[in-house]
């Protein structure tokens, strides 16, 4: 697979003498998959499993930012359990699992990429709306809305890869090995992918990338008026600006640079564009911005805690109980082992213990 180009996914310059004297060798991106998701995997699936124990087990109280922050957990928790199949892939550059696996591992690359930019617009949208328009948003910000939001959100983006997986194969006219992920003809580009990318870019990348600066720029504005600050003593400037700023990194790192390059690679490949350094240079990027916007994963759940006041509360207080109780435990130890032969009274019962922790834990603050 020495002329493989790249990913959305793309097959080797054809047609004329020019395209081929265009041509570049790609190979170096297939060590740069395995290895980035590989790391992707481990990461991915550990702040994952971590964030899934902390939405079923600790947090308790939920609201319309957690709802959407849930449905990410489901996105990001199905993409990265179909990595390994990719990395197998990367690593021995043959697809031995058929064409209906290669087809579902496409649909949840692009189900777990847009719908984590839609949902954090939502998360983002929400916020607005709750700083700027506290009171008239009441009746929008309502979970029967939201889950209608997730609902939408994850039919366009389901609809979106499977149209896009419908043209995945894996086979080659001109090969007789199996493979997965790059077998996208210029016919096809042209006639159909082409429209996709518009979608794709418009729906899913240019409309949140302007809603989520409005909601920010909208939302720092509002935090400027002092009485925005005070009102109800509930909003803490920093918090929110921190919020702010960690959303909008993750956003900027993880999908601007795939989706621009993914732009410039559709104006090459349908003749829109054509300029052969460009085109060199547009196909050494896209393996890097790809590798950067498969990271989501591992970033959405640093979102998740700092965009929610209510889940930094639960990881605290459970941190807290637990601390709490270590000492309480290394205290009845220490106090048995100064004293006579058994000094532990029968009234020291598992109710008692946890009462003395909670004791300790109200102590503290």
């Amino acid at each position: 697979m020495k002329n493989s180009s790249l990913e959305l996914y793309v097959s080797p310059l054809n047609g004329t003498q020019n395209d081929m004297n265009c041509s570049k060798n790609d190979d170096f991106k297939y060590p740069l998959y395995s290895s980035v998701f590989s790391l992707v995997f481990v990461v991915g699936l550990s702040f994952n499993l971590v964030a899934i124990y902390i939405f079923s087990h600790t947090l308790k109280l939920r609201n319309e930012t957690t709802t959407f922050m849930m449905n990410l957990i489901v996105s990001d928790s199905l993409f990265v359990l179909s990595l390994p199949f990719r990395i197998f892939y990367f690593v021995k550059r043959v697809w031995p699992f058929g064409t209906w696996l290669c087809k579902i591992s496409t649909v949840l690359f692009y189900t777990n990429m847009y719908s984590s930019i839609l949902f954090l617009t939502f998360i983002s949208l929400d916020r607005f709306l709750a700083i700027v328009h506290p009171f008239r948003s009441q009746t929008i910000r309502t979970k029967r809305n939201v889950k209608l939001a997730c609902c939408a959100v994850w039919i366009v983006v389901i609809s979106v890869g499977i149209v896009t997986a419908i043209h995945v194969d894996t086979t080659s006219p001109s090969s007789s090995i199996q493979f997965c992920f790059e077998n996208f003809s210029n016919k096809q580009w042209q006639s159909e992918l082409s429209k996709v990318v518009v979608v794709l870019c418009t729906v899913g990348f240019i409309v949140p990338l302007m809603a989520n600066v409005f909601c920010s720029v909208m939302v720092l504005r509002t935090l400027r008026k002092p009485n925005t600050i005070s009102r109800g003593g509930s909003i803490k400037k920093a918090k929110i600006l921190r919020m702010i700023t960690v959303h909008l990194l993750v956003f900027c790192f993880c999908f601007i640079p795939y989706n621009l390059n993914l732009i410039f690679y559709t104006l090459f490949r349908t003749n829109v564009l054509k300029h052969c350094y460009a085109e060199g240079v547009v196909r050494t990027i896209y393996p890097i911005a790809l590798c950067l916007a498969v990271t989501n994963c591992c970033f959405d759940p640093v979102i998740y805690y700092f965009t929610s006041e209510t889940i930094q509360s639960s990881i605290k207080d459970r941190s807290v109980v637990w601390h709490n109780g270590a000492k309480f435990f290394n205290r009845l130890h220490t106090e048995s082992g100064q004293s006579t032969p058994v000094t532990t009274p029968r009234s020291v019962t598992v109710g008692t213990l946890r009462t003395n922790m909670l004791n300790n834990k109200y102590m503290d603050e």
